[in-house]
């Protein structure tokens, strides 16, 4: 049996530049999870579950996402390739389970794109009113408008230079733009802590009783895996590690990632109760900096906030960018999409047509506006749950199959020697299997809570229209590939989801 991940990152001409350090990968996994909810969706989450209520849920969904990180630990120490899903699920399962989980994750991370390109002009409006003028046509009774549309472009255009340079330079932003929110938070949730009233945050739970405490947290558990994804795009970069890189560090960072992230959300939920009465902030649909605002009695502080958020933005938009280009870098060397999105510059070391293809997307979608973009945005939350239930399922039937984990284990030391990442040593006994089961366990609930009817925040008409139109293009793809087994992909013969 061929194990086609190691073909795939070795072959020549398709070579991405490597030197992604730990802080690069957390900062990317980090980056790629928390967005700019906190600031405009406060309202929203003190409504589900009110201060202890959404805290336990984000507490909750932390720690049920653990299991989850380890199993794409495992499997990135030993498949260092951008495909991630496609690659885990090679050998072990029929070729379209790996692309169908592949294209679903494309989505959940290609929409995030054109998402920030649009709340970019909805987040500095806050600050600067005139970007709400000059409106240009209507989207499902949305105006859009034109400082904000151009805010969007201009954005769209900065993150996809910053990565056609190279992955260093988009690290470098990466890096910059997370631990610049970090330092931002630290320091307004320092003055929120000696300013707010315990009083703010009663009662702990939206709903009063023990039953309705217990409601609390299961609605927000629902949400929470939305603002959870991202942690597993440290995968995607894998190709892309320095050539001394500890293979358990991908561990690391996403233990990190899922960590850190929980605790953000934790934090700012409390400071915003704490500083501000959060009935009060949930009837006016208030949002964080405007709760501090009127604690504070200060614009500024305000203005202090939304700068975070706009460092937020920065680093979530560019950290989906570069997971869904490897991602489709990863499906174009493997010919199940066009291979030239397979090419890599050849002085930056970068997917620059996958890099200009999800510009693309990005730009013309950001023109329909978030009205229309609200219910892909549901179906992405769905599609990185098929990727974690496809990826824990792979590392389940490698564990079982001892062949696959020993010929994985020889290859990933062979591209050590060569200059690559590390080797893991770990193939004498079979590690224990109850985290896979358990994060199999976890992404099937969270599939079933947006597939079932019954359940609240469930699909509608429109999200069920996404992912049918999505899933159309990806088979149409798939049914157009050159079924060939000798064609030439990237430099090399064959198509790996071929070989089992």
């Amino acid at each position: 049996m061929s194990t086609p991940h190691a073909t795939n990152t070795d072959a020549p001409g398709i070579r991405l530049h490597r030197s992604l350090t730990i802080v690069e990968y957390f900062a990317f996994g980090f980056g790629s999870m928390v967005g700019v909810g906190w600031l405009v969706l406060i309202d929203d989450w003190l409504a589900r579950g009110g201060p202890l209520g959404a805290m336990l849920g984000f507490l909750a969904a932390g720690l049920l996402l653990l299991p989850v990180a380890y199993t794409y630990g495992r499997l990135v120490r030993t498949i260092q390739d951008a495909g991630a899903e496609i690659a885990y699920t090679e050998g072990v399962f029929a070729p379209g389970i790996g692309f169908a989980a592949g294209w679903t994750m494309v989505l959940a991370y290609a929409i995030v794109c054109p998402w920030e390109a649009v709340a970019i002009g909805n987040l500095l409006a806050r600050v600067f009113p005139a970007l709400n003028t000059h409106p240009l046509y209507i989207v499902a009774g949305k105006t859009i408008f034109a400082p904000r549309v151009a805010l969007g472009l201009l954005l769209t255009g900065l993150i996809t230079g910053v990565n056609l340079r190279g992955i260093r330079p988009s690290g470098v932003f990466q890096d910059a733009t997370t631990f610049g929110l970090l330092a931002v938070f630290a320091v307004f949730a320092a003055l929120g802590l000696g300013r707010g009233s315990a009083a703010n945050l009663q009662p702990l739970f939206a709903r009063p009783g023990a039953a309705g405490a217990w409601l609390s947290v299961l609605l927000m558990l629902q949400i929470v895996p939305y603002f959870m994804t991202g942690f597993e795009s440290i995968a995607k970069g894998s190709e892309e590690a320095r050539a001394d890189f500890d293979p358990r560090d991908f561990s690391r960072a996403m233990y990190a990632a899922v960590g850190v992230g929980a605790f953000f959300y934790i934090a700012i939920i409390g400071v915003v109760s704490f500083v501000f009465p959060w009935r009060e902030l949930v009837s006016n649909h208030l949002g964080t900096e405007v709760a501090f605002e009127r604690a504070f009695g200060s614009r500024t502080i305000a203005q202090v906030i939304v700068f975070a958020a706009f460092l937020s933005l920065l680093k979530v938009f560019n950290g989906n960018f570069v997971a869904a280009t490897r991602l489709l870098f990863g499906i174009g060397k493997r010919g199940l999409v066009h291979p030239s999105l397979a090419r890599v510059h050849p002085a930056h070391g970068t997917p620059v047509n996958a890099i200009l293809l999800v510009s693309a997307v990005t730009v013309a979608a950001s023109l329909l506006g978030d009205a229309v973009l609200v219910p892909i945005a549901e179906v992405g939350s769905l599609a990185a749950s098929v990727g974690w239930l496809s990826a824990s399922l792979a590392y389940l039937a490698r564990e079982r199959r001892p062949k696959v984990r020993r010929s994985e284990v020889r290859e990933s030391e062979v591209r050590r020697s060569a200059g690559g990442a590390g080797a893991t040593r770990d193939t004498g006994r079979r590690r224990s299997l109850w985290p896979a089961w358990l994060a199999v366990a976890v992404s099937l609930a969270i599939i079933l809570m947006k597939l079932l009817p019954p359940v609240p925040g469930s699909f509608t008409g429109n999200e069920w229209a996404a992912l049918v139109l999505w899933s159309a293009l990806g088979f149409g793809f798939w049914l157009a590939r050159k079924r060939s087994r000798d064609q030439d992909v990237g430099g090399h013969r064959g198509s790996p989801l071929q070989s089992r």
